[in-house]
């Protein structure tokens, strides 16, 4: 099954500052059948304007992944942990029993991310934050390993849970495919570009729910960057 979930059907937040699209039921947005899938509990596409963003508030027990689309996002926390994430490249937050964050973009121009979240195996343990940079060369034409609760992934950075989040970039009419197991589930975005997933068209931003499928097969109709996560 691959069900498109159209970007203009997304739950939506103007905040002025943050303009957010919520994939999944988020904040005052509550849609009953979009509450998660498996275990993503979370798919946000923020635009993030500049000299702005998340102060300080708290997490626990989730994985959080953020992608950096364009500009870039200036991370701050409570382990005194700081840094820079930049377009195209990501960075892990393991809240554990609990962690304080901060998120800013300290840029000139709109910062545009994917945040992910995604629910761990196990409560509590030590928070841990990390962020690499992805050159977006090393995963043309193929899924890449971004962000990994299993072992053998290369540099992806590592998640307290059984998933993997996974970028590419293909041409028009470039297709590369990616091993699903069928009880697992699988959402793939594309932050720019048309796709074919298995049959189904997908624009730009548009989500593709995907469970009962043994292969992925998708096919770049325009120029593509994609982001998929694959979770039980």
């Amino acid at each position: 099954m691959i069900e498109r979930r159209p970007f203009e059907t997304l739950g939506h937040a103007d905040h002025g500052w943050l303009n957010a699209r919520h994939h999944f039921s988020f904040a005052s947005w509550y849609d009953p059948s979009r509450m998660g899938w498996g275990a993503i509990r979370v798919w946000n596409d923020d635009e993030i304007g500049p000299k702005s963003g998340f102060p300080p508030h708290p997490h626990a027990d989730m994985e959080i992944i953020t992608y950096v689309r364009t500009g870039a996002i200036t991370h701050q926390d409570s382990m005194g942990n700081e840094g820079r994430t930049g377009a195209g490249d990501v960075q892990v937050m393991s809240a554990g029993a609990g962690v304080r964050h901060a998120e800013y973009n300290l840029e000139d121009e709109t910062t545009t991310l994917f945040q992910i979240w995604i629910e761990p195996k196990a409560r509590g343990g030590l928070p841990s934050w990390g962020a690499k940079p992805f050159p977006k060369g090393d995963r043309s034409g193929k899924f890449v390993a971004l962000a990994s609760g299993f072992s053998g992934d290369g540099d992806a950075l590592p998640i307290r849970t059984d998933a993997r989040v996974l970028g590419a970039t293909l041409k028009a009419g470039e297709t590369t495919t990616y091993p699903l197991n069928p009880s697992r589930h699988a959402y793939l975005v594309a932050s720019q570009g048309e796709l074919d997933v298995g049959g189904v068209r997908l624009s730009p931003r548009d989500g593709a729910a995907i469970t009962g499928e043994n292969e992925l097969v998708v096919t770049a109709i325009s120029d593509a960057e994609v982001v998929l996560v694959d979770a039980p």
